[in-house]
């Protein structure tokens, strides 16, 4: 059984690595993008033969996974001259891109404009807002896809105002999880990964951390599994992943690419485990964290006994975003 009293004596700790990101000077709040940590779910582990462990993608600067893809599209709009700082970057989104946008747009000083459903939580708008950003909502009913078919009736009204990078269509999205995510994972556990698992919202995450390890299995000469995590239901309560079935397709997802399986995950046992996360782990996390837990879980328990396995997933951002946060009030009475 795994000790609970003492690391799992597979985590080898490098101090000198620890010391140094502690201790990073950056030029940038950018530069900090990246390079999250992994922890080991010890704790939620049912099997001693198989390790659990989770990207903390919520210690980004801006709070989430989306940090990566939003900076890699800026970064490669810049150097093709889509984007200066004459323009207004719009797209769709039902938070947490947004909330990477505004930061960034704030951190290099061009103006965003974000098109979000009018129901994304208190938080995200805010956030959003405390970095200048302009934001439109669309129907709340018509969720992240409504959003879409609006920032691109935006867009065509007035093409030469804005840079649109649409999340769900440029390369550059996967191509951050490709340089970044899956090669962090490589490096912090080489040859002993069998399973990643992650959501699919825009799908960058899923396929380019999948193209990355499959590729590394390749070399190898040992399969990685990559399963993908989507609501089983249209009406689902999983903020941030796309029920594929009911929603526009991003052109970014093809599964056949590097998809083993696409897992449907019911909104109440994602929220069992998000749940369980917090008073086992001491991980406050959003619910396609929990999604992507389950996930794992999942997996772990239809492995035959005895069968050793190190899977990880994916958790993309932090629980508090999904509530009402207090108001900033600029007058202070003594």
């Amino acid at each position: 059984m795994v000790s609970k009293e003492h690391p799992p004596a597979s985590v080898q700790v490098d101090l000198s690595r620890a010391t140094a990101r502690a201790r990073r000077v950056v030029e940038s709040v950018l530069d900090l993008v990246g390079d999250t940590p992994l922890v080991r779910l010890s704790r939620m582990e049912e099997r001693p033969n198989v390790e659990i462990w989770a990207k903390c993608e919520f210690a980004n600067p801006g709070g989430s996974v989306k940090d990566r893809a939003a900076s890699q599209m800026v970064k490669d709009a810049l150097a093709s001259g889509a984007l200066s700082r004459e323009k207004t970057l719009i797209d769709s989104t039902s938070g947490n891109t947004g909330v990477a946008y505004s930061m960034i747009g704030a951190a290099l000083g061009f103006p965003v404009t974000l098109v979000m459903p009018s129901n994304v939580s208190a938080a995200r708008k805010q956030i959003t807002s405390a970095y200048g950003t302009r934001l439109v909502f669309s129907s709340e009913m018509e969720g992240s896809d409504g959003a879409i078919h609006l920032v691109r009736e935006m867009v065509a009204k007035e093409p030469e105002r804005y840079f649109y990078p649409d999340q769900y269509s440029n390369e550059s999205n996967p191509k951050a999880h490709y340089l970044g995510t899956g090669a962090e994972i490589v490096q912090a556990l080489g040859d002993r990964i069998t399973h990643f698992v992650a959501g699919i919202g825009t799908s960058g995450t899923v396929m380019g951390t999948g193209r990355r390890l499959k590729e590394h299995a390749k070399k190898r000469g040992r399969p990685i599994r990559v399963v993908a995590i989507e609501p089983d239901d249209a009406m689902h309560g999983l903020e941030g992943l796309k029920h594929m079935g009911s929603s526009i397709v991003p052109k970014i997802w093809r599964p056949e690419e590097c998809v083993d399986e696409r897992m449907a995950m019911p909104t109440d046992e994602a929220w069992d485990v998000t749940d369980a996360l917090g008073v086992r782990e001491g991980l406050f996390l959003g619910h396609s964290g929990g999604a992507s837990v389950a996930g794992a879980l999942r997996i772990a328990r239809s492995l035959p006994a005895g069968e050793r396995a190190c899977i990880v997933a994916i958790l993309p951002d932090r629980g508090d975003r999904y509530f009402l946060p207090l108001k900033w009030e600029k007058h202070y009475e003594w």
